[in-house]
């Protein structure tokens, strides 16, 4: 098996951690999608006052979930959404059902992406990359309220 190289660590920093902060936000999804919501999570950081830590992002439900994606083409998420349909599709005969055919599959496709993020925090920005932004990505058809929770901890 052939593996990559490693290089060595690069921009190394190390100190104590003397600040935190917490809050709950809200995000209103119109049904099935991707809602960016990086200057939401950029805001907080902002006034949190932390410039060197690591940020938490958390989403508190089951059938809606979290990732870290593409921000540049509207289209990475629409192939995105068509292959997560192929992975967890509608009336594929699952045995729970009480909530609707969305339900199931909604359960399934945030346990194969994520319910909490990490995000390093350098010079008070999130380190994220070029083309990457924070998603909730709502799974059920219909309209929710979905409660995301962020905690920054660093200096």
């Amino acid at each position: 098996m052939r593996q990559g190289r490693i290089g060595g660590l690069a921009d190394f920093s190390a100190g104590e951690v003397r600040r935190q902060a917490g809050a709950a936000l809200t995000i209103a999804t119109p049904g099935q999608g991707f809602t960016d919501f990086t200057g939401a999570v950029a805001d907080f950081l902002s006034r949190s006052g932390v410039t060197e830590g690591i940020m938490a992002v958390f989403c508190r439900h089951t059938s809606a979930s979290l990732t870290i994606q593409e921000n540049a083409d509207p289209d990475v998420q629409a192939d995105l959404m068509t292959a997560l349909d192929g992975l967890a599709p509608r009336h594929a005969g699952y045995v729970h059902g009480a909530e609707g055919p969305d339900d199931m599959p909604a359960h399934i496709r945030t346990m194969l992406t994520d319910a909490a993020l990490t995000i390093p925090v350098r010079g008070g920005r999130l380190a994220l990359g070029t083309w990457q932004g924070i998603y909730l990505i709502e799974h059920r058809d219909r309209p929710h309220r979905r409660e995301i929770r962020l905690h920054v901890i660093g200096a």
